[in-house]
């Protein structure tokens, strides 16, 4: 089976579940020949080159990413030509005959969003999602800080950063994937979380409105956890359901993991 194969067949089974393809998008192959033949595909939030070496070395020669492998929102390699870590990675695709393609646009329009509920069932949270909203989840009652532990505990982020009082009583909890963090002043979300989001200029999703409400004593936090820790859990998720589309190979999840570290 080959790279495009496998997309026709991704295309008609999100077609069976009302997701219509739409072209010009960023859902396109960025490197490798669709020709190639697939002996094992992997799903990563990034396509790092780390994340290709592992891919490489576990067989997995498709590689299916939701966030771009060229630097930019749509893999636009002008001027990069020269550039030696494009040209390096560029050149372990060739020689390991990989093929990389994006899944991100479409992946987005599937409901339940993958990228969301992936995170949600990573933090263990499933049994508690709102009926109401697909992005909220309604927790037993706990503190800002013992959530914000909690989620860095499960998901192994060291670049986790929080907003508001830790000692806030809080239990409504809105889970945002990438840049698409939700608005806190919801009156019935006391936090929310997200990958990333400007920090001045925004309108309720910029970390002031939460320091304004710990000031006033309003239960209130903003949780960031870096924009691929956000949405990595979906693409295992991505990984869970690609199997029974490509039964004849193997599907991994790799993990490109924490983009940030903090100094001790």
């Amino acid at each position: 089976m080959t790279a495009e194969a496998v997309v026709a067949r991704i295309k008609a089974q999100l077609a069976s579940q009302g997701v219509a393809w739409r072209e010009g998008g960023r859902d396109t192959f960025k490197a490798g020949t669709p020709e190639t033949e697939v002996r094992g595909i992997a799903t990563s939030g990034m396509s790092t080159f780390d994340v290709l070496r592992r891919a490489a070395k576990a067989g997995q020669n498709l590689v299916v990413t939701h966030e771009p492998t060229f630097y930019n929102d749509r893999d636009v390699t002008t001027g990069l030509e020269t550039d030696p870590v494009y040209r390096a990675k560029q050149q372990f695709i060739a020689e390991h005959h990989l093929v990389v393609w994006r899944f991100h646009d479409h992946a987005h329009a599937m409901r339940p969003d993958p990228l969301i509920a992936g995170s949600a069932r990573a933090l263990g949270w499933t049994s508690y999602a709102s009926p109401d909203d697909p992005r909220v989840y309604l927790l037993p009652p706990t503190t800002l800080g013992e959530l914000a532990s909690a989620i860095a505990r499960r998901l192994g982020d060291r670049g986790i950063r929080v907003v508001g009082d830790p000692n806030a009583k809080v239990s409504r909890v809105a889970i945002g994937a990438g840049m698409a963090t939700p608005a806190v002043n919801a009156h019935d979300i006391d936090v929310v979380i997200g990958g990333e989001q400007r920090e001045i200029e925004g309108t309720f999703d910029s970390p002031e409105y939460v320091m304004d409400a710990a000031t006033l004593g309003v239960p209130k936090g903003w949780i960031i956890l870096g924009h691929n820790m956000s949405e990595e859990s979906g693409m295992q998720e991505m990984a869970d359901w690609l199997r029974p589309i490509v039964p004849e190979v193997k599907v991994l999840h790799i993990r490109a993991g924490n983009v940030y570290w903090v100094p001790k």
